[in-house]
């Protein structure tokens, strides 16, 4: 995951549960004076916040930059971007039509940061684990059971054999009855969900191929998981963190999708076809 074209801000936040407090006193400066620390040096910043400079060097390799540098070159291209802030706080008297415009401009922005910590070689491997797979079962709980409801019915279309289990109880059940030759698609916001991770031990232990697509941090579900996706969202005063990251795991499984049909050429073609013809006596 590469954070050097920019969005690091976005990578601060979500990082900063994570962040020791020396490191959190780094996040807050770099979050509340970012045009500030452009122009100080390591050591500059390192006085004034009463740190190691190696506390700061830390911090920026904890949220994805190779150094100090790096973190400060990012940033600059984010501060200084002469554009409306597209994620900009809803104010209680906000009317109605700048309700709707920040809520869409907030999910635009949800879907480039995501697109921004897209790791390409463990989509590509996600694509490559569910067209090996026998069997593809998607598992999730409250909003996320919802993203994964949606990805079994989109991947229905592909004519490859997909599963999804609203309840949570079905779906420990069903997990522990794969196998290696099968792909478990877990979906957490937080990653840290207990039902989620009793699942994932679940599926590990029959030996399914694990996908994880949850937020950029680390969590267990991230680091339990063997091919990890991430989503990138922020938090305001009417939408959860985790209400603004469901767009993302939409996009997220779009992205699988139509890269499964691509590789799956004449094949996905006939099973879509199959499908449209199936459900077109549903209409008028």
């Amino acid at each position: 995951m590469n954070q050097e074209k920019g969005h690091g801000l976005a990578s601060i936040r979500a990082h900063y549960v994570y962040l020791s407090e020396t490191e959190k006193k780094v996040a807050d400066f770099v979050l509340d004076s970012p045009q500030e620390l452009i122009h100080s040096t390591i050591n500059q910043l390192a006085d004034r916040l009463g740190v190691a400079e190696s506390t700061i060097f830390r911090f920026c390799k904890r949220i994805g930059f190779k150094g100090y540098q790096a973190m400060k070159i990012a940033l600059a291209s984010e501060v200084v971007t002469p554009i409306k802030n597209i994620h900009e706080q809803i104010l209680e008297h906000d009317p109605a039509e700048v309700v709707t415009e920040k809520v869409f401009r907030s999910n635009i922005k949800t879907i480039e940061d995501t697109l921004q910590v897209v790791d390409h070689g463990n989509l590509q491997k996600a694509v490559d684990a569910m067209l090996t797979a026998n069997k593809i079962e998607f598992f999730g709980s409250g909003g996320s059971g919802i993203v994964a409801l949606d990805a079994y019915h989109k991947l229905l279309r592909s004519g490859l054999q997909v599963s999804a289990a609203g309840d949570t109880h079905l779906q420990l059940m069903s997990a522990s009855q794969l196998s290696d030759r099968d792909c478990a698609v877990l979906i957490s916001h937080s990653g840290t969900t207990k039902d989620i991770l009793q699942i994932l031990q679940t599926a590990k232990e029959a030996g399914a191929v694990t996908i994880g697509i949850t937020n950029f941090a680390k969590s267990p579900l991230s680091q339990g998981v063997e091919i990890p996706l991430f989503t990138l969202s922020e938090e305001t005063d009417y939408r959860s963190e985790a209400l603004s990251s469901r767009i993302a795991q939409l996009t997220l499984i779009d992205a699988l999708y139509v890269n499964l049909m691509i590789r799956r050429k004449e094949e996905g073609q006939r099973a879509l076809r199959n499908m449209r013809k199936a459900i077109s006596n549903k209409r008028l």
